[in-house]
């Protein structure tokens, strides 16, 4: 009797399990995500207020890791973190990195010194903790480079820029920091060559793949909720801008995962 090979392991480095998009439905999208080989992911909590839920869901399920932070849009309504609470969760043995954070000029601007605070923050939780800064930058290349520079030069830190979208010089400040940038779905889309073209340009240990979901699904679900399991399409399509084949390319950013995010390491 013949068995199909095991499909190719990946990870997916960011998702929001904990989204209502998903209630009721974590077993299915769980074994959905096996099935496809996503055999680890980190669901973010992006209001600090919910972590009890979220870490819930990594003591759940094996393979399932958790970060924690304030979200730059929620910036301005959430009571401002401390690096005390950041660090003290950090205890916890599936908390894995520290945000997700950062600044968003195209919804949230008129809260843009607070988002710079609360980054601030962070950005000294995770150099006192040694866990990886998960950073969001939408509308803020020149905002973003300026601090995440600034603040390596004052103590390091390890980092990725999640659901990178951005211009090439904010992605060259981040990899000349030795920071990683993680491709969503968005990279996948036909219109995204740009895009394409500065992870193109990266060096191939600095990349992570991930889903964002339920937002940002890849072709051919574009336009529809997103899940873990879909992060093998927007890989497939990826590895083909790298000229691999795709078990090199999800071997490959995997052991980029397990370097940057030491603590979930396969």
């Amino acid at each position: 009797m013949s068995h199909a090979a095991p499909p190719t392991p990946i990870v997916d480095s960011h998702c929001h399990l904990d989204f209502a998009d998903f209630d009721g439905e974590h077993d299915a999208l769980i074994d959905r995500a096996r099935a496809a080989g996503v055999t680890r992911m980190v669901t973010i909590c992006t209001r600090l207020r919910q972590e009890p839920q979220v870490r819930a869901l990594a003591e759940r399920y094996d393979g399932v890791f958790y970060a924690a932070g304030t979200h730059p849009m929620s910036a301005a309504e959430e009571p401002m973190v401390t690096v005390d609470q950041l660090v003290a969760l950090s205890a916890h043995p599936k908390f894995v990195g520290i945000g997700e954070t950062g600044l968003d000029y195209h919804y949230t601007a008129d809260s843009a010194a607070r988002q710079g605070e609360s980054l601030r923050i962070h950005i000294e939780a995770a150099r006192q903790t040694g866990l990886p800064l998960i950073i969001h930058s939408r509308d803020a290349d020149g905002d973003m480079a300026r601090i995440l520079t600034d603040e390596h030069r004052a103590g390091g830190f390890s980092c990725v820029m999640h659901c990178f979208t951005s211009g090439a010089d904010l992605a060259r400040t981040a990899l000349d920091l030795g920071f990683y940038l993680s491709m969503s779905g968005i990279a996948a889309f036909p219109r995204s060559s740009d895009l394409r073209a500065i992870f193109a340009a990266a060096p191939l240990d600095r990349i992570l793949v991930e889903t964002d979901s339920p937002y940002l699904a890849p072709p051919p679900h574009r336009g529809r909720r997103n899940e873990p399991a879909y992060v093998a399409k927007t890989a497939a399509i990826m590895a083909e801008v790298f000229g691999m084949d795709y078990p090199r390319f999800a071997a490959q950013t995997s052991a980029n995962f397990d370097r940057l995010f030491s603590k979930a390491a396969a």
